[in-house]
């Protein structure tokens, strides 16, 4: 048997075993230097005793069982005066890897743990699917700037009534946060492929309760543009069947109001105000079967004709105007691709490409078995991808022109008629530089906002995961013990492309239009363990609040030299 999920850790290193090149990340500096600061950071709520093993009371966790950190990411994020308030999502690389990859087998190692049908919280309900098992209630936390204390407002969600706390326990995770008419949003996925939302007095910071959208499945961000608050959502699991724009039309007496504005073909992801009118990034549908399906961008009828801003009369008025497959030659490849961070810069719209971990690479096994050992490496390193950086101008109009910054000029791509790979164009040439900043594990494009007339993007780097996969795979691949020992243990990692120097999250940012992008930090700004900046705000002073993604549930030692897991709220400001 053919160990596939083996081969998809191994193909990523075998890219760079092969000769690719180092990130330039490691290899520059900017011209401007940044400090970072740690405002707030998720603690230890659960004692783990063992995969599948009851939770022992705690912390302090009793002997033989260890602290565990389950809420992982800042999943939304957004300020109302001197209040930052962030929704939090649990374990979330556990919930990607069960609901994306269908990776369901348990595993525990030095730095987090998956339990999926194991876990006790999911034997205690049975909404809970295996994929998910790992999945508790998000929190809702509002930290005051003034006197930088943060309080969990979870408790009065709870408090609140029977329905509001079966809600909050049934939310996957507060993925967007959103602010206007002095009301606080935070909503993301639920149970039953369905959408909660959740509300609060942004003044008196009163909850004023939640409701389920039953016929969405999943929220990515709010925008305020044009004096309306708009959300990009989708329809069914994930958003996999569709999608809208919605603009919010309530108040604090009805906070759950919206029209929609835009319906479209796929779930809308990030949104930005550019030249009059809102462009969205896109997830594909589960099973595109047109281009529009696919990842791309869309364009908004301007807010200014008719009445003011988007209407009703607007939701079948958006363009199509890029998607992916004007890029990625591999049609299987293709529809694996999301549309990531975007902002209006220069007169342009930046943005770029997300990539699940090996979710390219498992959908081509999938689609086209591999048949042998090495057919299996092969299709394992043609399938990866990282992120592309793009940006546009006169979106929709004759003159429309998109230039690719950070890409490929060629890709792989598999030929199902002769059973062969062959580099295929990408109809584009790279102004600046390879996919990834040149790294191939920036595999997400999270967030890009504009602050001191400065673009920053903040990346996920899936690296410091390697290792523990290779130590998975490495069990039943064809790597014998003395190579597995080595390629387990950094200290030994012989590849620099892989190592200690670039764990944790990227942060880059474009000086102005007319120039590169510059590393700011490249090591989880101020953690190696946060392997992603889920979000950016600026904090008015010409530097941002970052919202962190770091889910090593079971780095929770503060005695030894290591950081620890768990969600971090970050100031950066100018060094």
């Amino acid at each position: 048997m053919i160990n596939i999920r083996g081969f998809l850790a191994l193909g990523a290193v075998a890219v760079f075993a092969a000769g690719a090149a180092a990130s330039p990340a490691a290899e520059a500096a900017t011209k401007q230097t940044y400090k970072f600061s740690l405002l707030a950071k998720a603690q230890p709520d659960e004692c783990f005793a063992g995969i599948g093993q009851p939770y022992p009371a705690g912390p302090p966790c009793p002997a033989g069982s260890k602290p565990k950190v389950n809420q992982a990411y800042v999943w939304g994020l957004t300020q109302t005066g001197p209040t930052i308030w962030y929704g939090t999502g649990a374990n979330v690389n556990c919930l990607v890897s069960g609901a994306t990859l269908d990776y369901v087998k348990p595993a525990a190692n030095d730095n987090y743990t998956c339990e999926y049908g194991q876990s006790q919280a999911s034997a205690a309900d049975d909404l809970i699917p295996d994929y998910i098992g790992d999945m508790r209630a998000p929190e809702v936390w509002a930290y005051d700037t003034r006197t930088r204390k943060s309080v969990n407002k979870s408790g009065e969600i709870r408090a609140k009534s029977p329905d509001d706390a079966t809600r909050l326990a049934h939310t996957v995770g507060l993925r967007a946060a959103g602010s206007y008419g002095n009301v606080v949003l935070l909503g993301g996925p639920a149970l039953e492929n369905t959408l909660n939302m959740f509300a609060f007095d942004a003044t008196t910071q009163k909850y004023l309760g939640s409701t389920t959208f039953t016929n969405y499945g999943n929220i990515r961000t709010f925008l305020v543009a044009g004096g309306a608050l708009y959300a990009g959502v989708g329809i069914g699991r994930n958003g996999s069947t569709g999608g809208a724009v919605w603009r919010w039309t309530g108040s604090k007496t009805d906070p759950f109001a919206f029209q929609t504005v835009a319906t479209l073909p796929v779930q809308a992801a990030d949104l930005t105000l550019h030249a009059g009118t809102i462009v969205a990034t896109s997830w594909p549908a589960e099973k595109p079967t047109t281009v529009q399906m696919l990842a791309g961008l869309w364009v908004s009828p301007p807010l200014a004709d008719g009445q003011p801003g988007l209407n009703p009369e607007d939701a079948a008025n958006w363009k199509s105007v890029w998607n992916v497959s004007q890029y990625e030659p591999d049609r299987v490849v293709s529809a694996t691709y999301g549309g990531g961070g975007i902002a209006s810069f220069g007169g342009y719209v930046y943005w770029g490409t997300m990539h699940v971990p090996m979710k390219s690479s498992t959908a081509h096994a999938n689609k086209y078995p591999p048949t042998s050992d090495e057919q299996a490496k092969t299709q394992a390193v043609k399938t990866q991808r990282a992120i592309s950086i793009w940006r546009g101008k006169n979106l929709g109009l004759p003159n429309q022109k998109i230039e690719l910054l950070y890409g490929e000029k060629t890709l792989p791509a598999w030929d199902p008629a002769t059973a062969t790979w062959s580099d295929k164009s990408t109809n584009y040439t790279p102004k600046y530089g390879k996919s990834g900043f040149g790294y191939l594990f920036n595999n997400y494009t999270w967030r890009m906002t504009v602050v001191d007339n400065r673009l920053f993007v903040g990346t996920m780097d899936w690296s410091y995961l390697v290792k523990d996969l290779l130590a998975d795979a490495g069990a039943t691949a064809h790597v014998n013990k003395d190579a597995r020992e080595a390629l387990a243990d950094p200290a030994n990692w012989h590849m620099p492309q892989v190592s200690p120097a670039t764990f944790g999250g990227d942060l880059f940012m474009f000086p102005n239009a007319n120039s590169a992008a510059e590393p700011v930090d490249i090591r989880g700004q101020g953690n190696y363990l946060n392997y992603g900046i889920r979000n950016m705000i600026p904090n008015g002073k010409g530097g941002l609040y970052l919202g962190m993604a770091n889910p090593m549930n079971l780095r929770t030692d503060k005695t030894d030299t290591r950081p620890e897991g768990g969600w971090e709220l970050v100031e950066m400001n100018k060094g």
